[in-house]
């Protein structure tokens, strides 16, 4: 009985060794698994051709299906795993499941494949990356953009313009906005690097060489002035930016016999510019550190239609209001800044916990802003003859503590 149970120990070993073609071990699950996909793979190569495959994975990009997409994409990039198309395509809709690891191999796959053609894997490299590795990724693809506008460029001059499409793969715009993104590199992760300010000044330089209207890097331009004390320079600079794209300013240079179809085309035009919502964020800081009250006001008011459950723009609105304390024409618009002030303050205090931020200055900030405000009313509350009438009353002050106590008790 000794030797069967060896024996059986033996042959129990020997379905364990089992490999893999990597050479891994495999379960028998594995295994299973590894031979479905093969026939699947196998059943969808004999459906499908590639170029179906792709037919049916920009439909369901187009209807925002990035799930099914991706399902589609697989299986083609399964047929042809080397082809470089389907790699960039499966790249961008990883990036826009938020699968940051899956699409980053599939771009270092690609850069691996070719490393001198199509820019955008760099540039997704280099949202992924931090410091000087980020910086060497838009580099990169910048150096192929610019041979790709010089290709395009020289094929023009040869064949004639009638003959070359209007638009090229790679616009100038492109180029700008990758200089840019090294600009703001150099402003934030690379700051205290030495000649940091030389290499952000640098990229802003080239980004306004290809593309003198382009809001970002008016607005980083603006960023870079305001920090080595050339306000006024870049109040303009700031002021210009701003102008492309906020809806109050592109409405006074519509022309009085614009008809309402080229008002819509126009409004189209004004969507179609407006930077990201970070980025408007970072414009609404610069405005009120330039004073620009009211186009900070815009700004921030928009950014609120467009998302309410962003804590740093209900606080930056309440600062905005408190720093208009001081500057009031009247005593009415004292009062209704700061109860604008109270009201935006108090409710990023209570969006503050009910979201979990993490973010302790700007918290310890709006309660520093809400206290003085408090205190402000009560001044003026004993300045007075009688009871006040105006301004933040007890009842409102009592009421926005109690909702911010019950938010602190759900927490």
């Amino acid at each position: 009985m000794g030797g069967q149970a060896k024996a059986k120990k033996k042959i129990k070993a020997k379905r364990k060794d089992t490999k893999a073609d990597g050479g891994a071990l495999m379960s028998p699950q594995e295994r299973m698994k590894a031979k479905m996909h093969e026939r699947a793979k196998k059943k969808t190569a004999e459906k499908y051709t590639v170029g179906q495959l792709l037919q049916k994975t920009e439909e369901s990009v187009d209807n925002f299906d990035f799930d099914m997409a991706r399902l589609y994409c697989q299986r083609a990039l399964d047929i042809e795993p080397t082809n470089l198309t389907i790699l960039d395509m499966m790249g961008s809709i990883c990036s826009e499941l938020g699968d940051v690891e899956k699409a980053k191999q599939v771009y270092l796959k690609a850069v691996e494949l070719s490393p001198e053609e199509g820019h955008s894997k760099y540039m997704y490299l280099g949202q992924i990356h931090t410091g000087m590795e980020a910086v060497q990724y838009f580099s990169k693809g910048i150096e192929i953009m610019l041979n790709t506008m010089d290709k395009h460029g020289n094929e023009a001059g040869a064949f004639g313009a009638a003959a070359i499409p209007s638009e090229g793969p790679v616009t100038k715009k492109d180029v700008s906005v990758a200089f840019c993104s090294i600009a703001e590199i150099f402003f934030t992760d690379l700051c205290m690097e030495e000649a940091a300010a030389d290499r952000c000044k640098e990229a802003i330089d080239k980004a306004l060489q290809y593309d003198e209207n382009n809001p970002e890097a008016l607005q980083l331009m603006a960023s870079y002035l305001f920090s080595i004390e050339k306000t006024e320079e870049g109040r303009e600079y700031l002021k210009k930016s701003v102008s492309s794209w906020l809806p109050s300013l592109q409405k006074e240079e519509e022309s009085l016999t614009s008809t309402e179809l080229n008002m819509e085309e126009e409004e189209d035009q004004t969507k179609s510019k407006m930077p990201p919502y970070e980025s408007r964020i970072t414009t609404a800081k610069l405005l009120i550190e330039a004073e620009e009250y009211e186009m900070a006001t815009e700004v921030l008011e928009d950014l609120l239609e467009e998302d309410d459950e962003v804590v740093e723009v209900w606080y930056l609105l309440g600062w905005l209001f408190y720093l208009q304390l001081d500057k009031q024409d009247s005593v009415d618009n004292s009062v209704n800044f700061r109860k604008s002030a109270w009201t935006y303050l108090s409710k990023a205090k209570k969006l503050y916990v009910k979201l979990r931020c993490e973010d302790e200055p700007m918290l310890e900030h709006t309660e520093q802003l809400l206290a003085e405000l408090r205190d402000e009313e009560h001044n003026d509350d004993e300045d007075e003859a009688g009871p006040s009438v105006e301004g933040i009353d007890d009842d409102f002050i009592e009421s926005s503590e109690d909702e911010d106590d019950e938010d602190a008790m759900d927490h």
